[in-house]
């Protein structure tokens, strides 16, 4: 979380995305994906996930909470591939963000709330990075949902040679098409335009439960009879001259290191209020100090 500090407080930018924070509200409960999106990876040493990393975030997030700081982020846990937290903040703009770190450069209180939380998060850490994505409408699908009550990120990154976005944006065309006729489908595609290599795209598709993947095993059977024998022929060949790296990975949120909004909090209380330590029991002693 330190490098979400520097990115939002104007430092270095150290350096996976769907509706965050700041967005505005869209008709049927679904909310549109931030146009700007800083995605902050904190990669943990073996053993330090968990409870103990919830702890240290937490003294992140009191802090944006004790000042009611008007920008939210949340995180999500990995599932597969290397021990990490993705940190997600959103801005409707460069000039925003821009804003945004002026300000809490001059907020003396939360400036130093962040140093001291820093210092006990970065022991659990090996190794951060960051990067900044931009969405783009055109590539994505049905990208606006119900952010607040999904609990899971479907995260691939897509790297396309040099001197190969047309054949990328064929690529997208031809999947588009086909998963457009099937009602359930839907995801957001962000472009890399800092601290990524090359030309590289997140497709993020979020999940309300795990029970969403076995379904999309059904549409991939759905996507290849839309597709037909040739244009699957097609889409091989273009995957073969475009694409240089992809690789998926499964994330949960973790809404004990999240600063959601209100509007969150509202829509699903149960999963993103913040829960309160149970009360010790009568007949139970106070630990002895050490």
């Amino acid at each position: 979380m330190k490098s979400i500090a520097s990115c939002l407080l104007g430092a270095t930018l150290l350096s996976t995305g769907l509706s965050l924070a700041t967005a505005q509200e869209a008709p049927g409960g679904t909310t549109p994906p931030p146009k700007l999106l800083v995605i902050d990876r904190e990669f943990l040493k073996p053993g330090k996930g968990g409870a103990a990393h919830e702890k240290t975030e937490s003294a992140f997030v009191q802090a944006f909470a004790r000042t009611k700081w008007p920008t939210h982020y949340f995180a999500a846990n990995s599932l597969t591939g290397k021990n990490r937290t993705l940190f997600f903040i959103p801005y409707p703009s460069f000039e925003a963000w821009e804003k945004d770190s002026l300000a809490q450069q001059k907020n003396a209180a939360l400036s130093a709330a962040v140093d001291r939380a820093a210092l006990g998060d970065g022991e659990l850490l090996s190794e951060t990075d960051a990067g900044v994505f931009t969405y783009n409408e055109d590539q994505s699908l049905r990208g606006p949902v119900d952010i607040a009550h999904m609990r899971y990120f479907e995260i691939s990154l897509y790297r396309v040679r040099p001197g190969h976005r047309k054949e990328w944006n064929d690529i997208v065309k031809l999947v588009k098409a086909a998963y457009d006729k099937i009602p359930d489908a839907h995801w957001a595609v962000y472009e890399a335009l800092y601290g990524q290599e090359d030309v590289t795209y997140l497709v993020i598709i979020p999940m309300k439960s795990a029970a969403e993947i076995d379904k999309s095993m059904e549409q991939d059977k759905q996507f290849m009879e839309a597709m037909g024998e040739d244009g699957m022929k097609k889409l091989s060949e273009l995957e073969s001259s475009a694409v240089e790296f992809t690789q998926t990975n499964l994330f949960q949120f973790s809404p004990a290191m999240s600063y959601p909004p209100d509007a969150w909090v509202k829509a699903d209380p149960d999963f993103w209020k913040p829960k309160a330590a149970a009360p010790a029991k009568a007949d139970e002693k106070p630990a002895a100090k050490q």
